[in-house]
């Protein structure tokens, strides 16, 4: 795949010649048990550099994954079963409105406890809805049942969702979900990268949240690996700050 990264280039250029620095992060979602899709994104994260923050869906977890996990994964819980609970025709959310927040809550904290019992401090307390949707009451709950990070998707409106729980979003998804599920096509992608930074630089967005990329492992195509690959070489040659979750913020 030959992509052509000047204009990502030029403006990293403009982020160095500025002094600016950029948090990024890397986020994988929907884990469960160990996989070949698994060993192949541990082996790009070890070739790149770049942990990823693995959001495990709890109620499905397996023995076998925490026992494999490699050292490059950081992982933090998805949910709790990745089951809607929207009626049908409203998009899906399994901690979205409509439901009871303390129903969701418990739901959370259950989710908490069941990945701690499994990956013990390897866990990092930070929360993953899926499909990026939570409710404010469920979001206002979130510090209580044991977390300080959700993350959802789209540049985060202010640094803490809630008092004691951070956001931090991902913002970056190579796969085209409306169409056919491969790669967006990568001039898109590109400019769309080039606009965050751009909103970043010029203070239209928070410069402060770890600009993030959001993968998915599981349905991943020959494409999607290969930008990944570039696109992750490509973005940590600028001046980055790599963001990873492990209970002391930035290392």
């Amino acid at each position: 795949m030959r992509i052509d990264w000047a204009p990502l280039r030029a403006e990293l250029a403009q982020w160095r010649t500025a002094g600016l620095e950029l948090p990024f992060w890397w986020r994988d979602d929907d884990a469960i048990a160990p996989t070949d899709a698994l060993e192949m994104l541990a082996s790009l994260s070890e070739a790149t550099e770049v942990p990823v923050h693995l959001a495990i869906i709890p109620k499905d977890a397996t023995e076998a994954l925490a026992q494999s996990l490699a050292e490059c994964f950081v992982p933090v819980v998805h949910g709790w079963a990745h089951v809607s609970h929207t009626p049908e025709g409203v998009k899906n959310a399994e901690f979205g409105a409509g439901r009871p927040a303390s129903a969701a809550l418990q739901d959370a904290s259950d989710g908490l406890v069941r990945l701690k019992s499994l990956f013990s401090d390897r866990l990092a307390s930070m929360f993953v809805p899926p499909w990026n949707r939570i409710a404010p009451e469920v979001v206002a709950g979130l510090a209580e049942a044991g977390f300080d990070v959700v993350s959802t998707y789209n540049p985060r409106k202010t640094a803490f969702a809630a008092p004691g729980v951070a956001q931090i979003n991902t913002h970056i998804d190579p796969i085209f979900w409306r169409g056919h599920r491969g790669l967006v096509d990568a001039e898109t992608l590109l400019s769309q990268v080039v606009s965050l930074l751009q909103d970043r630089r010029a203070g239209r967005t928070d410069s402060q949240e770890p600009l993030g990329y959001l993968t998915h492992h599981l349905v991943h195509d020959a494409d999607i690996w290969e930008f990944s690959r570039q696109f992750l070489l490509e973005i940590c040659d600028g001046p980055v700050r790599l963001y990873r979750h492990d209970g002391k913020g930035n290392l």
